[in-house]
């Protein structure tokens, strides 16, 4: 049977939740399109890489390539001296997964993972906003250049279909303004001040349930959400902006007798992000984007994004405004791990219209 041979860049959370779900979803990808997946390279950023035994000269579909059974690592099978470049350059795969941390300042290491790959002639992956955000354009083209697919899905929204309904529900339509809700340690945070706790105290709460980091400055100072409305306004709107572009203001400030005034006139105060195309002097379309705290009515639709719950809507040309809400889910992850495994379908899905 033919096989799809799968680089992992990077091997945390979700990471690991990719591989369980490819695992549980082997039988129905094999079924649905004749072609095995498997993992063959792995790359970890403290403990090293794995490369699986797989035929050098073989292509998707003639070798077979044994792949690395993740159920069962352990530390002795990693390598020190393979790197995330090593591995792109020497490993045996078809798709590269990029799945490092993001760093919101430059985009990189992980814009030159996916250039690296690209360059190769390999299909990308990208769960990382980073090269989204700071170089969309420029790997789009280059995608295009070597007849490869590259996909983003879980970048924004864990994997909820945002970029897909642009791409393939929305076609025909030009979108105009985009806006939302897309942090969701931000919005867990000041739903718990409007239960009455202090900023520190909901920030704790949130740690203690494990999606709210170590430091969450990234998250608390906008930093995130900057990113992901870049990404998807550099993709929906086909601009070239990056996060620095963004006007950007955060919660550290916001304070429970903001939270309880707000209250008292009948609304709440959000992190909404929110980007648009505004007519020049020149005549010309120029990007505009914001995140910033907003007071919205208690009786709207991001009043009532609770916790960790998340929405995008766009404003189009032919069918007005579309929403889509992400709703919490157990465990959250998972969201994201599916993004990446919608994107692993829709490459075997366009190879297998061909």
């Amino acid at each position: 049977m033919k096989q799809i041979r799968i680089a992992l860049i990077g091997y945390g959370n979700v990471g690991k939740a990719f591989a369980r779900m490819l695992i549980r979803k082997k039988n129905y990808i094999m079924e649905t399109f004749g072609c095995e997946p498997v993992i063959t390279a792995i790359c970890t950023g403290s403990r090293g890489g794995i490369l699986s035994a797989a035929d050098p000269a073989g292509a998707c579909g003639t070798a077979a390539a044994c792949g690395i059974d993740t159920e069962h690592l352990s530390d002795d099978q990693f390598d020190r001296g393979l790197d995330a470049f090593a591995i792109i350059d020497s490993g045996q795969y078809d798709v590269m997964v990029e799945l490092t941390p993001i760093n919101i300042m430059t985009g990189m290491p992980a814009t030159e993972h996916v250039r690296r790959a690209l360059n190769l002639g390999k299909h990308v992956i990208t769960a990382n906003k980073g090269p989204i955000a700071w170089a969309y354009r420029e790997l789009r083209d280059l995608a295009r250049e070597k007849g490869v697919q590259f996909l983003y899905e879980a970048t924004v929204m864990d994997g909820v279909p945002v970029y897909n309904l642009a791409r393939e529900t929305l076609m025909g339509c030009q979108i105009t303004e985009v806006s939302g809700i897309f942090n969701a340690t931000t919005n867990f945070i000041l739903t718990e001040m409007e239960k009455g706790s202090s900023f520190e105290d909901a920030v704790a709460e949130g740690r203690r349930q494990g999606f709210v980091e170590a430091d969450p400055s990234m998250d608390i100072d906008g930093w995130d959400a900057a990113a992901k409305l870049t990404a998807l306004m550099n993709v929906l709107m086909d601009v070239h902006i990056t996060p620095l572009d963004i006007d950007r203001t955060g919660i550290s400030a916001i304070t429970k007798a903001q939270i309880e005034e707000a209250a008292a006139q009948g609304k709440k105060i959000k992190l909404i992000c929110r980007g648009v195309l505004t007519e020049g002097k020149d005549g010309g379309l120029t990007p505009v984007g914001s995140v910033k705290p907003t007071l919205v009515d208690q009786e709207s639709l991001p009043a009532i994004m609770d916790a960790t719950s998340s929405y995008v809507s766009v404003m189009t040309d032919l069918m007005g405004g579309v929403t889509v809400i992400e709703e919490p889910f157990e465990p959250e992850i998972d969201h994201t791990a599916y993004g990446v495994l919608s994107d692993v379908l829709r490459i075997l899905a366009n190879a297998h219209a061909r």
